[in-house]
Order: structure tokens, then C-alpha cells, then sequence
């Protein structure tokens, strides 16, 4: 932050969901971060003012009375005793003190367009200081959103970090084992998605880190399905996309399923080719890459896949150089995985992409998906999904998959599906 600097970092607050009720608490990323403090309502101050750091953590105060209805409150006391603020504060009294909180800062960071009532009592702040001008008065001068030092921070993961990674990524596996040996024709897919949940929370995590996606047949075609209510039939595939939320940390899977336990026809050879392709791009990956590299790698490696098959045709360089590929495979490869599911960091340096380092985690994720309407699809590949997703470790020498044991060759996919009771 710099000397004579203040950062002002506010905490998520109870998100009405209809009528009284809410939606089950979940922290800001950054403040979690930052505090580990997992209470609505609270804001942290972070000061380098008269050269020395302090850290002020404004919080619902204690009450008998309140905690009753919703549960234990640490309180100003457990601020500090409890979660090391050097200070705490009635978060009431936030806008009140604020003055005073950043009274001679000369560089304030803050994010704006998180609460309103804080931006505006900030520049109320800075315009009054204006005005005191003459009387030695003198507003910040500079403006900088935190989240340009905060994400650079959460992108490159501490070793405590990986290791709760690693328990979100044994948790998805024994998920996706559990719902695996649920998959028959006549299940409905919200089967198989409470089965997910049941193991999630049975272990311990949050829940599920996004809404899970459970696809069966045509379904599995559309990229962010989330109606997860139809019946599962013989012959279709199943796609799942579910990961876990451990004490904040996401984990991000996709496995393709057969229905009724084998692989048949253009379903095995439309997964194999996703499967060869993302085994390109782990086999690629490591410091010193791109992601856009890997990228481009997987679309060559899908879109010979394609041809190979039949559903395209062509040279592949023309065929990628016209991006026809596109129409099968419309998303990117990989995206950040951290705090977020879709988590934070720059993706470039100006118009250089960025070189993975270790520390960042990321998804390697190709898929295939033909609509089952598409009439320019040879008819055999309609309404078919597939799409193959680990999450992966940058290390010195090279990477860890933090979800390599969960299956994926088309055999063990067989195999899981097959001791459905």
C-alpha cells in the first residue's frame, strides 16, 4: 500500500432471497481473505498512517438478545481476541468514525460500487477536506481500487492454500464417486445432483461451489444447464459439472458419464476425442506457458479429433484459421481457480498474456457439444455433450492435477457407472 495510505475492505452482508427469508451466508472473497472472519456486516481498515501498519476491524457488536434468532456473534471483543485486529469498532459507528479513519492519508484504496453509502460518505470526506484547503487541509491524493494488489495476491496460492485445494478436490471425488454409482436409465438427474450435495456437506464442505450441472442426453449440449430435471436414459451420456466450496476454496470438475454403462458409437468417439485433447493440454502445461498456448492446442488437437471422426471436414489449419471449430467448442480452455470459482487475477500483461508461475491454479476444460437441432451435424452426432475438466497446480517443476484421481478414461467411466446398485 504504500506509506500514509488506508484501505477500506467491507464484508458481505444477509442477501434477501423472497419475502423474510435469506440466503444462507456467504463471505466477500476478498475479506475472507484477507480476515478469515465469516460474519455479515463487517468492514476492516487497513492503515500504514504515523509508519506503522494497523488493521481495525468494524463488527456487530454482542447481542444476548439478537443471537438468540441467528447465532453466536464474536463480537469487538472476539474482533481482536479472536481474529487479531489490532482494533475493533460497532460497525454502526462506521460512518461516523471514517473521518477520522483516514485523516491524513494521502493514497485511499477502495473499490467502488460495493456500498454506497461508503462511497458516498468517502467523497463527502475527500470534498469537505477541499474545502478545508486553506486551513492545511488536503484530501488523498490518489484514488486506487484494492483489488489491483488484493487479486495479484489470492492468484499465486500459499502451500496452506493448495492443501485445502487438495481436500475440496478429495471431496469432488468421492462426490462424483457417489453419484456415478446413482446413474441409471429412469433416475432423474436431481437424483444425482442430491447425491453430489449429500456427499459435500456430509464431508464437511459449504456446498456446492457454483450450481451444479447435471446433463443427461441433449442437455449435456448446453453449456450452463442448470434445470437439472429431466429423467437419465439408456444409451445417453450424463454430464456432470460439480465441484465443492472447502472453507472457501473452490474445487471445479466435469465428467461425462454413459448412461446404462458403456459408451456406444459416436458417444465414445466424440469422448475420446475431448479426452485425447485435454490430455494434450495437461501434458503441456507448466510454468513458463500460457494459457492462451494451451488453448490454441486443445482447439488443433479437437478440431483433427473432429475430422478424424467425421464431424468436420477440411484441412484443420483452414479449419482453425476460420474458427470452425467454434461452432462445436465455444468456450475457452481454462480460467483462474482459487476463493472464486471463476476466480480473480490478470489474465495478461498488457497485450502479452501472462506466463503461469507456480502458485496458480487453473481449469484444463475442453468439451465437444452438438446441439440436437443442428442440421449442419452429421445426424449420428446430434444432442451429444462432452466436456472433461481437472484443476490443475503450477509447480516448479512442471504441474500437479489436484483431481487426477478422479476417472476419466472412457474404461473406468465404464467401470464407475457399472456398480450402480
Amino acid at each position: 500500500m504504500g506509506p500514509d495510505a488506508v484501505a477500506i475492505i467491507p464484508g458481505a452482508s444477509v442477501v434477501n432471497r423472497s419475502a423474510d427469508t435469506s440466503y444462507r451466508f456467504r463471505q466477500n472473497s476478498d475479506f475472507w481473505y484477507l480476515t478469515g472472519f465469516d460474519h455479515p456486516g463487517a468492514t476492516a481498515i487497513l492503515s500504514t498512517l504515523d509508519g506503522a501498519p494497523a488493521y481495525t476491524l468494524f463488527v456487530q457488536p454482542r447481542d444476548p438478545a439478537a443471537e438468540v434468532w441467528t447465532g453466536y456473534r464474536p463480537g469487538l471483543e472476539g474482533a481482536t481476541a479472536d481474529y487479531e485486529a489490532d482494533h475493533s469498532a460497532d460497525c454502526a459507528a462506521l460512518l461516523e468514525q471514517l473521518p477520522g479513519c483516514i485523516a491524513g492519508a494521502t493514497r485511499l484504496y477502495h473499490a467502488f460500487g460495493q456500498r454506497p453509502d461508503l462511497d458516498q460518505k468517502l467523497v463527502e470526506i475527500q470534498d469537505a477536506l477541499r474545502l478545508q484547503s486553506r486551513r492545511g487541509g488536503h484530501p488523498a491524493g490518489q484514488w486506487i481500487d484494492p483489488r489491483s494488489i488484493l487479486h495479484e495476491m489470492r492468484l499465486l496460492k500459499s502451500e496452506a492454500e493448495l492443501d485445502l485445494m487438495r481436500s475440496a478436490a478429495d471431496i469432488s471425488l468421492e462426490a462424483h464417486g457417489e453419484a456415478a454409482r446413482q446413474i441409471a436409465p429412469g433416475r432423474y438427474e436431481y437424483e444425482i445432483e442430491a447425491t453430489l450435495d449429500y456427499v459435500f456437506r456430509r464431508r464437511g464442505a459449504w456446498g456446492a461451489a457454483y450450481e451444479s450441472i447435471v446433463a443427461g442426453g441433449p442437455n449435456a449440449a448446453v453449456l450452463h444447464y442448470i434445470a437439472n430435471d429431466q429423467p437419465l436414459r439408456e444409451g445417453d451420456m450424463l454430464l456432470i459439472d460439480a465441484g465443492c466450496e472447502y472453507r472457501g476454496y473452490a474445487s471445479d470438475v466435469t465428467r461425462t458419464y454413459p448412461v446404462g454403462g458403456r459408451f456406444r458409437g459416436p458417444a465414445r468417439e466424440l469422448y475420446d476425442v475431448v479426452l485425447t485433447a485435454q490430455e494434450a493440454a495437461l501434458q503441456a502445461a507448466g510454468p513458463g506457458t500460457t494459457l492462451p498456448a494451451l488453448h490454441d492446442l486443445t482447439c488443433r488437437s479437437l478440431a483433427q479429433g473432429m475430422v478424424d471422426i467425421g464431424l468436420l471436414s477440411g484441412d484443420v489449419d483452414e479449419l482453425i484459421q476460420s474458427e470452425a471449430h467454434r461452432r462445436y467448442y465455444m468456450h475457452g480452455t481454462s480460467h483462474w481457480l482459487g476463493l472464486d470459482v471463476h476466480d480473480v487475477g490478470r489474465y495478461s500483461d498488457g497485450e502479452k498474456a501472462r506466463t503461469l508461475e507456480p502458485g496458480m491454479v487453473f481449469t484444463i476444460e475442453p468439451g465437444l457439444y452438438i446441439a440436437k437441432n443442428d442440421l449442419e451435424a452429421p445426424e449420428a452426432f446430434r444432442g451429444l455433450g462432452v466436456r472433461i475438466e481437472d484443476d490443475v497446480a503450477v509447480t516448479a517443476e512442471g504441474i500437479e492435477n489436484l483431481t487426477a484421481a478422479i476417472p476419466k478414461s472412457a474404461e473406468d467411466m465404464e467401470a464407475w457407472v457399472s456398480e450402480a446398485p
